[in-house]
Order: structure tokens, then sequence, then C-alpha cells
């Protein structure tokens, strides 16, 4: 199938102008831990990156359509830039351009999400010392 044909049965992709993004939308889609974690990884990122890279995300695998389906909230919020590259969908952030908008609000968000993911985590690994240590003691 040509090019041409295969363009003409794919619908475009959703990107909002800068000036049409609203701090809801993107509070709500960085409301999602998935989501979050995904956003995270990308503005680490130095090149784009598809879905395929974030199918284990928290030690569970997502499922392709799950992933999809946060990618294109992750889109119509105005976080990410999506490409199409033959079958595969590169994405990257928006971060220069929502910087010019919302100034650090992002780098905020971003920096409030990875501290209490290791608070979180070192909570976690608390919890599991001290059920073994539980279970040791029985």
């Amino acid at each position: 199938m040509s090019n041409l044909c295969y363009e003409y049965f794919v619908r475009p992709l959703f990107h909002p102008a800068v000036s049409d993004i609203a701090v809801e939308g993107l509070l709500y889609a960085l409301s999602d831990p998935v989501r979050a974690q995904i956003f995270a990884e990308m503005t680490a990122s130095e090149c784009p990156l598809n879905c395929s890279n974030f199918r284990k995300v928290d030690n569970r695998t997502l499922p392709k359509a799950t992933l999809s389906q946060h990618f294109k909230i992750l889109r119509e919020a105005g976080l990410i830039r999506s490409e199409r590259k033959g079958v595969e969908m590169h994405n990257t952030t928006r971060c220069a351009e929502l910087k010019e908008r919302f100034g650090d609000m992002l780098t905020a968000i971003l920096s409030t999400y990875a501290g209490q993911n290791s608070r979180r985590e070192t909570g976690a690994r608390n919890r599991k010392q001290l059920n073994g240590a539980l279970r040791r003691a029985r």
C-alpha cells in the first residue's frame, strides 16, 4: 500500500495549540500515576520514545490498548507530541513550549511526584522488612 493510501485511512493526531492548553487538562493528565511516570521518563529521555518503551510500568505489564489511551490523554492535554514513523508512534515532550506558557509548573509537579514515589518506595521497603521480621519472630 502506498504512503498516500495509508495516510488516507489513518486518522490525523490531535495536538492542541499551546494557547489552547489548559492547566486543568495538564493536571488531569498527570493525575494518573502511570501517565505521570510515563511523562517523567519521557522528560528524562533525549530521544523520541514509542509506546513499547512503556510496556512495563511499576513492575506490571500494561496492555497495548491501555498504553494507547494513556498516550492519547497525554497528547490531547498538550504534554506530548506524537509522530507516526511507519507502524511506530514516536513521542516527545512539549516541555520547552509549555515552559514558555506555564513557567516551572511542570518541573514542580514532576519533582513532587519523584519525591512522593521515593517516599512510597521507602515505605514499601520498610513494610516488607517489618513483615519479614514479624514472620521470623513467629
